[in-house]
């Protein structure tokens, strides 16, 4: 049973699972696709609409499956090609629609492809030299020669072609070459196969790397259009969501989706680093250049967010065929909500937000319970990628805590052994929240209830800013304020009609009547409000 999403993505709250990270069902210590499978319940009472995995293809794990080895069978430790399909077969009775994350340009240098490749000069689906090139890797096979990577050496780039030839550079080879069009016929191939078995879509990663050398990334895009209407014929209502960055290129492009990212050429990285970066350093010191508005410090400002919004929102548009910005809390590559200094008070109101402005949530995996980035975590199957920037402190087990048996799922899953749990002993648990209404995941739970709801949050429904600091806060729909302090101080500002309204979520609010009638919203620290003003009316 597949759950379409392309039609109703302006409700659609996406929830990233990192599955060796999640539920073990088979007691092997690696999180698998059946205890994904036992965990939907929960999925379900949280309220999200769809699930996106990250890689769980056949693979040797040098880059924790984003090395993919077999594009169509399911990594053994996760479990089975029917494994899936029961999956998005039980996902589908809920409502909930499954999407995978689909490498599209690289493989593993253990993938049949470039083995092949590797050993025939005439095989063009890799990108090979006969002389040394900078950033090449030398060649196993009896070909000889070089390949160019595209993120560890182990991960060959697959060749899509460059956008800019020279007679001095021979393996650049055009789009239209035989190589690059069987590479585009494979990636039909991959995504139908999975399609067959009940996927919804696929969460492309390194999306606008495939075509190389290309300004503007004018062909990359084109090949993603021609994409998006193979899927539209042949496929309709399944997705395609992009890591690209930056949304005002990718959605026109023909994706449904591209999120906001923590990096990126041409600040692409700055609109979510000017939200959630912590400034502390755990990842990439270069981070604390841009302070974040999500900060007690409250030295941010989130008027950085709102212009990329802006311009991606109205490229979106002026294209024509629909699409959303996405908006992460974070994911497998970069910090939680709650690192370094910011803690779970700053985080919930950073929710607050992602649930309520115009773009596609996604919530990773235990950002629901408050789960920290855990510095000191070890490297695990690729994770560090430079001296102070480890992705395992983002990748530690989900902690469920003794969730009782029954109770959204069989109980607790068996211990983790993939990456060390969280070793504070006031670490946030789901058991520890279930029944506590003032609880983090409780307050996640009714902001997704809330989005679906009100027609007043859906991506398409108007924004209007009225401030960018402290407070940010914001119209949905004209009449549903949204107004955020992530600072350590009280903040005010003046709303009309907010004395009357009706507070839908709140911590921390005081409206003050001032003379003249001019009402004034007072927020505590870390406090937050969505104000239902049609009911002043």
């Amino acid at each position: 049973m597949t759950v379409g999403l392309a039609s109703r993505l302006g409700r659609t709250v996406l929830y990233q699972i990192y599955p060796q990270s999640y539920a073990d069902a088979d007691g092997d210590g690696i999180g698998d696709l059946p205890g994904i499978t036992q965990r939907l319940d929960y999925l379900a009472w949280l309220g999200v609409d769809a699930i996106w995995l990250s890689p769980c293809f056949v693979s040797p794990f040098a880059d924790a499956g984003y090395d993919v080895a077999d594009f169509l069978t399911v990594a053994p430790r996760y479990g089975t090609n029917e494994d899936m399909a029961r999956l998005t077969e039980e996902a589908g009775r809920r409502g909930i629609a499954v999407l995978l994350d689909l490498v599209a340009g690289h493989t593993s240098d253990q993938h049949p492809w470039f083995r092949a490749s590797a050993d025939d000069p005439e095989d063009h689906r890799f990108v090979w030299s006969d002389v040394p090139v900078e950033g090449f890797q030398p060649g196993p096979g009896a070909r000889g020669g070089y390949y160019r990577p595209n993120f560890f050496p182990v991960q060959p780039a697959l060749n899509y072609g460059y956008a800019r030839l020279d007679p001095a550079e021979p393996w650049r080879q055009p789009v239209d070459a035989p190589g690059p069009r069987a590479n585009r016929a494979a990636l039909r191939e991959i995504m139908a196969h999975w399609f067959g078995l009940g996927v919804a879509g696929f969460r492309v990663d390194m999306a606008s790397s495939l075509v190389k050398d290309d300004p503007g990334h004018v062909e990359t895009s084109r090949l993603w259009g021609e994409m998006r209407a193979w899927l539209d014929r042949e496929w309709p209502g399944r997705v395609i969501v992009s890591e690209w960055g930056d949304p005002r290129v990718s959605v026109p492009a023909g994706f449904h989706a591209d999120f906001f990212l923590q990096f990126g050429g041409d600040d692409n990285g700055l609109p979510l680093r000017s939200l959630w970066n912590n400034g502390s350093g755990v990842m990439d010191p270069a981070w604390g250049e841009v302070p974040a508005w999500a900060a007690a410090e409250a030295r941010g400002d989130a008027r950085t967010f709102v212009h990329a919004w802006q311009a991606a929102a109205d490229a979106i548009a002026a294209a024509g065929r629909g699409g959303v910005v996405g908006l992460p809390t974070s994911n497998h590559d970069f910090t939680r909500l709650v690192a370094g200094p910011r803690d779970a008070r700053q985080a919930r109101v950073a929710h607050v937000l992602t649930l309520t402005w115009p773009a596609m949530p996604s919530v990773y995996y235990g950002d629901e319970i408050g789960m920290r980035y855990v510095p000191g975590t070890p490297t695990t199957e690729g994770s560090r990628l430079g001296p102070a920037y480890d992705r395992a402190g983002s990748r530690t087990p989900m902690q469920w805590g003794a969730v009782p048996a029954g109770r959204l799922g069989p109980g607790s899953p068996a211990e983790s052994r993939y990456l060390p749990q969280d070793p504070d002993p006031d670490r946030p648990t789901v058991a520890d929240q279930l029944d506590d209404e003032t609880s983090l995941l409780h307050h996640v739970r009714d902001l997704i209830a809330l989005r679906h709801a009100d027609p007043r949050l859906d991506v398409a429904a108007p924004v209007e800013v009225l401030a960018t600091g402290y407070p940010f806060a914001y119209l949905r729909g004209g009449t549903l304020a949204v107004v955020l302090n992530p600072g350590g101080a009280d903040v005010r500002l003046p709303l009309a009609g907010a004395a009357a309204a009706r507070a839908l979520l709140a911590q921390g609010l005081d409206v003050e009547r001032h003379d003249g009638g001019t009402d004034v919203v007072r927020l505590a620290a870390h406090g937050y409000a969505v104000l239902d003003l049609a009911a002043a009316a």
